[in-house]
């Protein structure tokens, strides 16, 4: 993994968390031999980091093998709270599955993968087990071609570049050039759709939702059965809905994100 060159760069720390992001789906438990192999890392190295993860409560040790405790999600969890993009993008979801009759998610970018912060489903046939935390590859979904859409030429290189940690495969991954050519005509009208390309039967639109410099912070979308809902259905008529839903999310969060801090007084006298 390339590291940053900076004095101020602090290797053992992001050395740490390398072997917390190791774990996955794929791999909920793994040996210290596994780890090193998954990181990189060396054997000593590994294990004083494991070691120092278990006794603050991060890593538990079972047998020689290794896994991670439901303390790491106080790290995701802490996230999502200061950010408050989830709440925010509730109302306006609901809203959106009540006019569509599809489940709707709101997600956003982190490496070359997608994490959804909030979503509200509809029971189908056909559906994809989603959660808060969930990620897919970015580039096989429309949130995440909405969010890579927004990236600088130089950013979606070193994006694309990392390794997915979504634990998942693409059913039809878009070779570099096609995507390229998917990402141009994103920013240009503005909203993505994917076609059975991360999971069959599933085809879902999305659009973007901006903070208060425009910039693209979060994407939000309507996902469908393909049997049930043809393309000129998503698009005809649920993506007039969509876009209106995400300019509302943005007002939302602009207005959130400018709000006064408050300002917690440590006087005690």
């Amino acid at each position: 993994m390339r590291r940053d060159s900076t004095p101020d760069f602090i290797e053992a720390l992001a050395r740490g968390l390398d072997v917390l992001r190791c774990f996955g789906p794929g791999r909920p438990s793994m040996t210290l031999a596994e780890v090193a192999a998954a990181t990189g890392l060396a054997r000593p190295t590994v294990r004083r980091i494991l070691i120092t993860l278990e006794q603050l409560g991060y890593v538990r040790s079972d047998d020689g093998a290794f896994a991670l405790t439901p303390r790491v999600l106080e790290l995701g969890t802490a996230y999502i709270g200061s950010q408050n993009l989830g709440d925010l993008a509730l109302p306006h979801l609901r809203a959106l599955v009540r006019r569509t009759g599809e489940s709707c998610s709101i997600a956003q970018l982190d490496g070359s993968d997608i994490v959804y912060v909030a979503r509200v489903a509809v029971p189908k046939l056909v559906t994809l087990a989603v959660t808060v935390g969930t990620r897919f590859p970015a580039a096989a979904t429309s949130l995440g071609k909405v969010l890579l859409a927004d990236l600088p030429p130089r950013e979606l290189d070193r994006v694309l570049a990392e390794p997915s940690r979504a634990g998942v495969r693409a059913h039809r991954p878009l070779e570099r050039e096609e995507l390229n050519a998917v990402l141009r005509e994103v920013r240009a009208r503005g909203w993505a759709l994917t076609d059975e390309e991360l999971a069959p039967g599933i085809r879902s639109v999305a659009a973007p939702v901006r903070d208060g410099s425009g910039r693209v912070t979060a994407a939000v979308n309507v996902n469908a059965h393909a049997a049930e809902t043809p393309v000129d259905t998503l698009v005809e008529g649920h993506l007039p809905l969509l876009l209106a839903a995400a300019g509302e999310v943005s007002a939302d969060w602009e207005a959130w994100r400018a709000r006064p801090l408050e300002v917690v007084s440590t006087d005690r006298g």
